[in-house]
């Protein structure tokens, strides 16, 4: 069974050129995905009766590759994990409980990328790793 996908991101994308990448991406992945947002400031994350992981897109998180990223989500998928979701804050990010709560932090470099773009590279890199683990020929490494 594929697990989904799920960008939890604060703020509004609205109907932008971003929000087009991110929708074109999402819909190219096999496995589910879902997109949600909260508001700036506050705002509960979605409860969950399955087990998930939480990935937090942070400043002070790893640089993964995307073979690395592809093989994470393949080993908590064949660990029976259900979701994974993937958080991205506000414009002052997230604090240090938050940060100790996620089962892993990640960055897109040492860059800082604004949120909206951010979520595109997401979605984009979710795609690249479900394709990784399909072996389908979209990634090319090397």
């Amino acid at each position: 069974m594929a697990m989904r996908l799920h960008i939890i991101a604060r703020g509004k994308i609205g109907r932008s050129p971003e929000a087009e990448l991110v929708d074109r991406y999402l819909k190219r992945i096999s496995w589910p995905t879902k997109h949600t947002e909260l508001p700036d400031r506050g705002g509960e994350l979605p409860g969950s009766d399955a087990p998930f992981k939480t990935i937090i897109l942070d400043e002070k998180g790893e640089q993964l590759g995307s073979v690395e990223l592809a093989h994470l989500l393949e080993r908590w998928r064949d660990d029976g994990v259900r979701e994974t979701r993937f958080l991205i804050g506000a414009a002052d990010g997230f604090g240090d409980a938050e940060r100790a709560g996620a089962d892993r932090l990640i960055a897109f470099g040492k860059a800082t990328w604004p949120h909206l773009i951010a979520r595109a590279m997401l979605a984009e890199q979710l795609f690249r790793a479900t394709s990784i683990i399909a072996n389908h020929p979209y990634h090319r490494e090397g």
